[in-house]
């Protein structure tokens, strides 16, 4: 025969116990909800495609950016994809995004600092160090990186294109392709377009395949630069101090 006492600590714990299974309860719903929410796949080299994606739809509230040219970008193979930047902008973060939406392929850029926490969380947006090892390793293994020129006050001209990082593209042979980046400041729209990649006139060896191709790529960037009319943009903005077409 059991314990009246027991019993009656029974009847008055019971309830608590039921509450508090059912609050573990919520609390594992919301607790798989998250992991459901933050669950995302990361690659060899720590880019998060769930992340990827969620910022490329964050991006779109602010602008509004359109791809030209895609058809010069490998369908499968790797290559070296070079922007122009603005000051202060993230032109081949953003570039890296829109290219990456475009071709529906991941696509990587290079720059993210080896110092925590802005270090991870750029690898996990696709970063990569800016160290031509790393950087010729992805474009061997068919990955697609962008690298920005030297940043400039305004995009009417492009900045030195680095040719130690080309160097990784000639080593690991896949196409450097140029790609200018513009868009109008107060304005949504914004434009990456991509170039044919670049052929040099004779095949070097050696730094003067890269150096040449380095050049080449920051002459053709000018060019694109030039056929939408450098920073103007039709409005009394061109004359002030802050005119420069942002880089996206």
């Amino acid at each position: 025969m059991s314990n009246p006492a027991r019993q009656l600590a029974d009847v008055i714990t019971m309830p608590a116990r039921n509450l508090g299974g059912q609050a573990v309860d919520a609390v594992g719903t919301a607790a798989g909800s998250v992991r459901v929410w933050t669950a995302n796949e990361v690659d060899d080299w720590g880019r998060d495609n769930g992340i990827v994606n969620r910022a490329w739809a964050a991006s779109r509230l602010r602008w509004n950016i359109s791809v030209g040219g895609a058809e010069h970008i490998p369908k499968r193979k790797g290559a070296l994809i070079v922007v122009n930047a603005r000051r202060f902008a993230l032109a081949p973060v953003f570039a890296a995004l829109a290219i990456g939406a475009e071709v529906d392929r991941p696509v990587r850029f290079v720059g993210r600092p080896d110092v925590a926490p802005l270090g991870p969380a750029m690898q996990r947006l696709g970063g990569l160090l800016p160290i031509p090892r790393e950087i010729e390793s992805a474009l061997r293994a068919n990955e697609l990186v962008v690298l920005g020129a030297a940043t400039e006050n305004t995009n009417r001209s492009a900045g030195v294109v680095d040719h130690r990082i080309v160097g990784s593209a000639v080593m690991a042979k896949v196409p450097s392709i140029p790609a200018a980046t513009v868009s109008v400041p107060f304005r949504r729209a914004a434009r990456v377009e991509i170039g044919a990649p670049i052929r040099l006139s004779r095949k070097r060896r050696g730094p003067l395949d890269e150096l040449e191709t380095a050049d080449a790529l920051q002459a053709h960037l000018d060019a694109l630069l030039d056929e939408f009319g450098g920073a103007l943009t039709g409005t009394p903005l061109d004359w002030m101090p802050f005119n420069g077409i942002g880089g996206v």
